[in-house]
């Protein structure tokens, strides 16, 4: 797939405009268009001084960089303007810094980038937007949106902000030169039925009948046979059933220490530092393997284990593997003679699975399913829920709901749908 995406005319015209432009960046799309892979390209063809940014440890993993809040040392709580003051440590790495990337920029509330411009213009002695940084921003609007969680927050922003949302930001207001791309090719899904409603429900205009449709895909009693994965909006229906079905297993538990060296965050684990395995659980891949017998997100069952090895079965291919311990790598970006590089300071090491009978919509964004069990439960809370959920899947073919979705279920937020009819229609 990532041969397809080089040979991409779309591609390669945003990789282009990313190195050579001279406007701030906007880049979005559907669900499965490319974005992280665009993104990877351009991490390891560029030749310009850059730092790729994300909201959570995980998302910063998943693209080989650092969290927003390490990197600008940033508080984890409503960034004020009294937070912003010099840091030493960062001042020569700000100064050199030519492209900031910020991915799943859905999830980036507005008092975070005010903060980071306010940052850069601080430590660049600058006082043009980002201190004169090209900003280059990647994500989906419709997709999970930032979090508020506390009363304070909400209150804050009430009367600060119009939304909690990026573009509501002051900083936002000030961009004059920012050009917005739009990826359109979807590599995730082929059947184009299964794309138009993905379409209605992403912008939240999905008719009756289009529900119905859907909704023929329930099943409330259905076999959870091996190879689904069951999605929830909730992490405790997850962790349940994933400790429920190990503990139903009756082979011998195994528990795998993993390994921490250095400075690595434990919050920004990918997996469990005790992990408990059985043969027979169902478990996904949670990184791609270097000789290409695995990638991300496959799922497998369990055969044998040993000390350093676990066979898993693929549950796509049916191909048997031996999977051993791996690393991630926690990167801090450095200032070096005229460039910046990021510099590994820690790593973690363990097997490169999790148990994945279930897993909660908010940890699936981002990967890709062939078979998928979506109980809504309560209902969706939160906008871009269901959307999330259902483009994990490549095809319609492959969903289970549990229970029928409602029109409830489908959770826009206006705001958000305004902001995309004004720069995208």
């Amino acid at each position: 797939m990532e041969q397809i995406f080089k040979l991409s005319h779309e591609f390669s015209e945003t990789l282009d405009e990313i190195e050579n432009g001279g406007d701030h960046l906007f880049i979005t799309g559907k669900a499965g268009t490319g974005k992280s892979t665009l993104l990877d390209l351009f991490r390891r063809s560029t030749s310009k001084n850059i730092a790729i940014l994300a909201p959570t440890g995980i998302a910063a993993l998943r693209v080989n960089g650092q969290t927003i809040h390490s990197f600008f040392k940033l508080p984890p709580r409503l960034v004020l303007p009294g937070d912003i003051n010099i840091k030493p440590g960062i001042v020569r790495l700000c100064k050199k810094l030519e492209i900031l990337i910020i991915d799943e920029i859905s999830m980036v509330r507005a008092d975070v980038l005010d903060g980071i411009d306010r940052m850069l213009r601080l430590h660049r002695q600058n006082p043009n937007p980002f201190g004169g940084v090209r900003i280059v921003l990647f994500g989906d609007i419709y997709q999970l949106p930032p979090i508020v969680s506390s009363i304070e927050e909400k209150k804050y922003f009430q009367t600060v902000y119009e939304t909690p949302y990026f573009f509501s930001s002051f900083v936002w207001k000030e961009l004059e030169n920012i050009q917005f791309i739009n990826l359109q090719k979807v590599y995730r899904q082929t059947d184009r039925n299964f794309i138009n409603l993905l379409d209605e429900i992403r912008s939240g205009d999905v008719d009756y009948d289009s529900l119905i449709d859907l909704n023929e895909r329930s099943e409330a009693d259905f076999d959870e046979d091996q190879g689904y994965i069951y999605l929830s909006p909730r992490n405790a229906t997850m962790q349940r059933i994933n400790q429920s079905k190990l503990d139903a297993l009756e082979s011998p538990e195994r528990a795998y220490l993993g390994n921490i060296t250095g400075e690595y965050n434990p919050a920004y684990m990918p997996t469990e530092q005790i992990l408990k395995l059985k043969n027979g659980a169902q478990v996904m891949f949670i990184k791609n393997d270097l000789e290409k017998q695995y990638v991300n997100g496959s799922i497998g069952t369990i055969l044998d284990m040993e000390p350093n090895n676990i066979k898993v079965r693929i549950e796509v291919s049916g191909k048997e593997v031996n999977v051993s311990k791996t690393t991630w790598d926690m990167v801090r970006y450095k200032e070096n003679d005229n460039s910046i590089k990021p510099e590994v300071v820690g790593t973690y090491e363990q097997f490169p699975l999790k148990l994945a009978w279930a897993m909660s919509i908010h940890k699936s964004q981002g990967q890709t399913f062939d078979k998928v069990i979506l109980d809504m439960e309560g209902g969706a809370f939160e906008f871009g829920q269901t959307y999330v959920a259902l483009s994990r899947c490549r095809t319609l073919e492959g969903i289970v709901l549990k229970r029928p979705l409602r029109m409830r279920d489908i959770m826009v937020d206006e705001r958000v749908v305004d902001f995309y009819m004004n720069h995208f229609r």
